[in-house]
């Protein structure tokens, strides 16, 4: 599970880093929807830690915060 979320995680800012550098809009916005797509499977999988007691509800909570504003910065992006 670890290792997933830090693949995940690693993957949102790859395709940021990548979709920034295309010239052609519709190649950027396919990176930054990549991108998007990562950060709603860490949201899924830090559902699953919870459901397993890994995280608590405030820690949850927190990291769903966090992960709408990514999620939302994202969608901004995408134009």
């Amino acid at each position: 599970m670890v290792s997933q979320v830090r693949r995940a995680a690693l993957s949102v800012k790859l395709n940021l880093a990548e979709g920034s550098s295309r010239k052609s809009k519709v190649e950027r916005n396919r990176f930054y929807e990549i991108a998007r797509g990562s950060v709603v499977e860490i949201d899924a999988a830090a559902e699953v830690m919870l459901d397993l007691e890994f995280l608590t509800p405030d820690n949850i909570e927190l990291l769903g915060e966090l992960l709408n504003r990514c999620f939302s910065m994202l969608s901004k992006l995408i134009n």
